[in-house]
């Protein structure tokens, strides 16, 4: 699944003519460069989630074939679900018994995604420097999540955080949501935070985090971050 729906608002002025998807780098929409990856990983059924901007989203993929693979819509117009409402909206478009690769459309990265194990809920995570982080025990099985800047933790109490209990990692916008989670989701809203699921869930399931060694990544998020785009996709 190709999150796609957001309003991409530290792309202004970018976006308020399209959909933070279709900004381009090195010729081609931030939507191709994940297409494409995830299509060269053998990936062929994909679901892009839309809401800004939707029917250009749209247009485009319906204008290039869909590029040879099964691409779905799910269609968030009447409201944006967040990315955990994302998720559980877009449930019935995938064959449930199986993992579900999830990739915001406006991450670069070198990771190898057939190195992925698939045998359990996973984060892609790495020790780049941020503001918020997330708390794994000497496993990398999740613990928490702590905003260093304001203090802000959660799952885990905030002496355990300030004692370097855990390790701090970075997420990188690239998770495989696991069929076994799949039943929790019915008592939360149609809206929600997928960091707030996971976050409540580790607590009784186990959800990993895989640390890619020499991953190279880009959250192309932000206007200044273009001009790195194009370097970083040479």
């Amino acid at each position: 699944m190709i999150f796609a729906a957001g309003l991409g608002t530290r792309l202004k002025p970018l976006t308020d003519t399209m959909p933070k998807a279709l900004v381009r780098v090195g010729g081609q929409p931030l939507l191709w460069h994940v297409i494409m990856k995830l299509k060269a990983a053998g990936y062929e059924r994909m679901v892009v989630n839309v809401h800004h901007f939707a029917d250009q989203i749209i247009d485009y993929l319906q204008a290039n074939g869909n590029f040879g693979v099964d691409i779905r819509i799910s269609d968030e117009r009447d409201g944006l679900l967040e990315t955990g409402g994302g998720i559980k909206k877009a449930l019935p478009l995938f064959d449930c018994e199986s993992p579900i690769l999830i990739h915001n459309v406006d991450i670069l990265s070198n990771l190898d995604l057939n190195a992925l194990p698939d045998d359990a809920p996973l984060l892609v995570v790495s020790p780049r420097q941020t503001k918020r982080y997330l708390l794994f025990d000497e496993t990398l099985r999740l613990q928490g999540w702590t905003n260093i800047e304001t203090g802000e933790v959660k799952g885990v109490k905030s002496e355990e955080v300030k004692s370097e209990k855990f390790r701090r990692l970075a997420f990188s916008g690239i998770h495989l949501f696991h069929p076994s989670l799949i039943p929790l989701m019915a008592d939360w809203p149609d809206r929600f935070p997928i960091m707030d699921f996971y976050l409540k869930a580790c607590g009784d399931h186990l959800i990993r985090g895989f640390e890619a060694h020499d991953l190279r990544l880009l959250d192309v998020g932000k206007l200044d971050t273009l001009e790195q785009a194009e370097k970083f996709i040479v």
